[in-house]
């Protein structure tokens, strides 16, 4: 798995408590998508079920090390939802609970991670709860999270709560450009968009999706010229992608920051014509009005299952374009 240079100081930190004896047995891990905490939890997991560790460093070498490397480490758990299921069952976790009161199969420790611990049904989170309560000797559990706010709270009170803090812009910016990929602005770009995340910003300045982004932008651009808002239709119409929404979002909220004059805060960097644009046409109570419309039209978009997406859009389309022809007439009658 690789390794990136931001994770070096939480590593340590985190470390330091497991090497001074202090080390929690269940740690939270709360981090943005594509913040590279998966390489994280795996070299806490290598040092942990190591059986030769060299300082902060796991020794690669005994035979738990080898077996990491092979991905066939008994004492190494990671429960995963069934083929075609969204979420972790509690049979899932039941199979990993009962060997987890065995001796260890290498004679050291036990490491279970959950990279997505959100995923956990209520029962499961409840059948993992027990065994956080009174944990067997030397195992460990490794939990990622992106919204904290999602796990029971009694699972939560169970564990070290570690936030993995966005990367340093200046970071991010390095390590993008040693990849190759867009200009320094398309970089400062989608690492905004992206909370950070370098490996999140990577992926989205991939062509494809990149030109996906563009192509939205082009079209907000024309459907303003043409107040046809219907057009951005099959752009943000977009099944199980929710990211085109979120990029709508984004150059709302820069469009009033346009208006306070903090352009230098705005996240679409490339996006300045288009961003003083929409600043320029329309009044900040009616961009704030737009802003919480989407929002809640996003929220519908994810918590609703079964939600008709295309017309909830559709709506939120039509609800702007009035909300423009209303700001058009009142500037008439002034």
């Amino acid at each position: 798995m690789k390794w990136y240079p931001w994770l070096n100081a939480p590593y340590r930190h985190i470390l330091a408590r497991y090497q001074e004896g202090h080390g929690h047995h269940a740690l939270l891990l709360h981090a943005a998508k594509g913040s590279g905490e998966s390489s994280l939890c795996y070299a806490l997991a290598r040092w942990l079920i190591c059986q030769r560790p060299q300082g902060i460093k796991s020794c690669g070498e005994c035979h738990s090390c080898r077996l990491m490397l092979a991905g066939t480490h008994p004492d190494f758990y990671q429960p995963e939802p069934e083929k075609g299921r969204l979420s972790l069952g509690v049979d899932g976790i039941r199979q990993i609970i009962d060997p987890l009161y065995n001796h260890a199969q290498q004679g050291g420790a036990k490491v279970v991670w959950l990279p997505q611990s959100e995923l956990l049904t209520e029962q499961a989170a409840n059948a993992l709860l027990k065994t956080l309560e009174e944990p067997p000797e030397r195992t460990y559990f490794l939990l990622g999270c992106r919204e904290p706010s999602r796990l029971l709270p009694t699972l939560r009170s169970r564990c070290l709560y570690w936030h993995l803090a966005p990367v340093d812009e200046a970071v991010g910016l390095l390590w993008l450009s040693r990849q190759g990929v867009g200009s320094d602005e398309q970089a400062r770009t989608a690492l905004r968009l992206s909370s950070g995340a370098p490996l999140a910003a990577l992926e989205l300045l991939q062509p494809d999706r990149w030109a996906e982004r563009l192509a939205l932008c082009a079209g907000l651009g024309q459907a303003l010229a043409q107040r046809n808002f219907l057009m951005l239709l099959p752009m943000l119409n977009k099944d199980k992608d929710d990211e085109p929404l979120y990029w709508l979002l984004t150059l709302l909220t820069d469009a009033l920051k346009w208006q306070q004059g903090a352009g230098r805060f705005m996240i679409n960097q490339d996006q300045a014509r288009l961003v003083s644009d929409l600043g320029e046409r329309y009044q900040s109570g009616t961009l704030h009005h737009q802003l919480h419309q989407w929002l809640r039209c996003r929220g519908q978009w994810q918590e609703i299952a079964g939600v008709n997406r295309e017309l909830l859009v559709t709506n939120q389309l039509l609800n702007w374009e009035e909300d423009a022809l209303n700001e058009r007439m009142h500037s008439w009658t002034l």
